[in-house]
């Protein structure tokens, strides 16, 4: 982090509650500011950002952020799931119901005849990471057979694009041009999805979220707008892998 720019921004007048960073992004040529999924600040600063500027344009914007970090506080819980036949996943928008199944060798989490089959676990923790796990495999094998389409449309190519468990993002795109996405989202319809991996891929053009982005993602995606907003709707409802300690038994 630079310190110089994060001694700037703790001298304004940002409520105590408030948790944030600073992260310095060198592909960056502007400030950009973002609320992640848990509550955290992200200030991402270009590498010879002036702290003085940033810190001008921080206080310019504190009424908007506020707001934001509100908004955030009124989410409801996150979704916690209890791993017990006829429990719902959804994937790809769709629900599924979950079986448990006796426990094998090399058994995997699958979707077998419309249910979700889990072998039974010795943990809840256990079972949640082979859910997770099979999230991974089937949205890597469905983002590498969507990315081409949405590359056309943007007119970039990511370098790759993973499916991981990212702490506080739902995407992110790294310097080296490879996209993350949390597993999480593969729970949403595949229009959300297209959504989410293009917000990525207009990252590869613009960093951060000022009008020059905004303008590629609506040439990408004319209805970006009513996509966001169903979104925002969809967000606080995707599970997150969080499961009751009994449940598994």
């Amino acid at each position: 982090m630079s310190l110089p720019v994060q001694q700037a921004i703790a001298a304004l007048p940002l409520p105590a509650a408030w948790r944030w960073r600073v992260d310095v992004r060198p592909r960056r040529t502007t400030l950009g500011i973002e609320v992640t999924p848990d509550g955290h600040v992200l200030f991402s600063v270009p590498a010879d950002a002036d702290p003085a500027d940033v810190a001008s344009a921080v206080r310019r914007r504190l009424p908007r952020l506020a707001e934001e970090i509100r908004r955030r506080g009124e989410r409801p819980p996150e979704p916690v799931k209890e791993l017990i036949s006829g429990s719902s996943f959804a994937y790809l928008g769709r629900r599924y119901r979950l079986r448990l199944v006796a426990p094998a060798a090399g058994r995997k989490a699958r979707l077998h005849r419309g249910w979700l089959e889990l072998p039974r676990c010795a943990s809840a923790d256990e079972g949640a990471r082979r859910i997770a796990a099979w999230y991974i495999e089937k949205g890597s094998a469905w983002t590498r057979a969507r990315l081409p389409s949405l590359q056309s449309r943007v007119g970039v190519v990511a370098k790759a694009v993973e499916i991981a468990d990212l702490p506080d993002h739902w995407g992110a795109c790294g310097p080296d041009g490879v996209i993350t996405l949390h597993w999480a989202v593969m729970q949403l319809p595949s229009l959300l999805l297209d959504f989410v991996i293009t917000h990525e891929l207009c990252h590869l053009k613009v960093p951060g979220h000022g009008p020059g982005f905004r303008r590629e993602m609506r040439l990408a995606l004319p209805d970006a707008d009513r996509r966001e907003s169903w979104f925002a709707v969809e967000e606080p409802m995707m599970w997150r892998g969080l499961v009751r300690p009994c449940a598994s038994r």
